[in-house]
């Protein structure tokens, strides 16, 4: 059989549709996404206020705890003395306590001097 001859047949079988029936056509296809789109998003603003609705019931009910549970006052910095032996308060600039304190105990080593006797004013990392 020849191609083109089944293709013509084909074309000729199908019903022809005109230019207003096919704007209608495309018009109840836009308007059926459309609307599925505008479903979309009620369902997620409903769902959205739902979410926010249990958030505020969660957070008043973590005030209320915290306001039955009396919580110890903070303290300043200042407030806080020294512990025995130390020699003061050490300014860190951009280092974690942890690095600091892994700083002062090689320092200390590599001097041979007790820690307690060393007063570190600062402590910067040079990048």
């Amino acid at each position: 059989m020849n191609p083109t001859l089944l293709a013509t047949q084909a074309a000729d079988s199908g019903t022809k549709m005109s230019v207003g029936d096919a704007a209608i056509v495309a018009l109840v296809g836009y308007g059926v996404v459309f609307l599925g789109i505008v479903m979309l998003m009620v369902i997620l603003y409903i769902s959205g206020s739902i979410f926010k609705k249990r958030d505020a019931k969660l957070a008043a009910a973590k005030a209320a705890e915290t306001k039955t549970t009396p919580a110890a006052a903070p303290t300043a910095a200042k407030d806080i003395p020294a512990a025995p032996g130390s020699a003061g308060k050490v300014k860190l600039n951009g280092i974690a306590d942890r690095d600091a304190a892994l700083i002062m105990a090689i320092t200390a080593d590599k001097l041979e001097t007790p820690l307690n006797e060393l007063r570190f004013i600062s402590i910067k990392e040079i990048k």
